[in-house]
């Protein structure tokens, strides 16, 4: 049974925000009626959304998008820590893209947003013993979003993914909560050998264009990795590391990089370099 009006604000107000912004799209672009009753409007709960959208955009001959969204489903509707996840992962791409005017706009069109939410599902079909549903999720998503990220890897909440064209995370990957990063980002191994290859990043990291990360190794909280490094080695907390290969230079600007997206990098006081 679908919320009461009056009910969903106090009850869901994600949800709620994301049914009042398409309404109000329908209602002031004709042309887009259909797609957001269809895609939104209809629906009575935000996983379902995600879910039916998702398989529209990923299913094909092989696959189509109905068994694909009963997949979705599967893992969103049934996982509440899931359905908070993506809430938090729409807020912070609210927050931190100047470019989102609404919580909608993630949702229908932010390829970041999608292919995260395509990975969360797939990450839940990995841990529940069905590794080729997970793959195959990896590699549509991949196909359709630009976007690489193994299910094994371990992702937190609140993560913002900008353009997200190029992104590669690796299969013992772990990313952390408010986590933001651009397009081109690689959290990849160093080398053939297996087991924990891939790095560890904190809470709050700010990562920037094109940035490569290598290794089994800590990023740490707070962090800001400069656009276009390569980083072989650990990162302290609330420091920047920038270059090829990465140096320390110095600490952060602000105690929350990844909420402001300031990728400014300053060199220290008398440093010449």
């Amino acid at each position: 049974m679908s919320e009461k009006p009056e009910n969903l604000e106090r009850l869901d107000p994600v949800w709620a925000r994301i049914r009042a912004e398409a309404s109000e799209i329908a209602e002031r672009e004709p042309v887009m009626s259909g797609f957001v009753h269809t895609s939104v409007l209809n629906h009575d709960r935000l996983e379902t959304v995600i879910a039916s959208h998702l398989a529209e955009k990923m299913g094909n001959a092989e696959i189509g998008a109905r068994a694909l969204g009963e997949v979705f489903e599967e893992s969103l509707v049934n996982n509440p820590d899931l359905g908070e996840t993506l809430r938090a992962d729409i807020i912070a791409h609210y927050d931190r893209d100047p470019a989102c005017r609404s919580y909608l706009d993630p949702v229908l069109y932010f390829k970041g947003f999608l292919a995260l939410q395509a990975y969360r599902a797939a990450h839940w079909m990995i841990t529940h013993d069905r590794r080729a549903t997970a793959l195959y999720i990896q590699n549509r998503a991949s196909e359709v979003f630009q976007a690489d990220i193994h299910p094994a890897a371990k992702i937190g909440r609140g993560v913002f993914i900008d353009h997200a064209t190029g992104v590669v995370i690796g299969e013992t990957a772990v990313v952390g909560d408010d986590v933001s990063m651009l397009h081109s980002v690689t959290l990849g191994g160093s080398g053939k050998e297996g087991g924990d290859r891939h790095p560890k990043i904190g809470n709050g990291v700010l990562i920037s264009v094109g940035a490569k990360v290598l290794g089994n190794i800590r990023v740490g909280e707070c962090a800001k990795i400069g656009g276009g490094s390569v980083v072989l080695t650990d990162v302290p907390a609330y420091s920047t590391a920038v270059g090829v290969p990465a140096k320390i230079i110095h600490g952060v600007s602000s105690t929350q990089p990844s909420r402001q997206m300031d990728h400014s990098v300053e060199t220290p006081e008398g440093d010449g370099s």
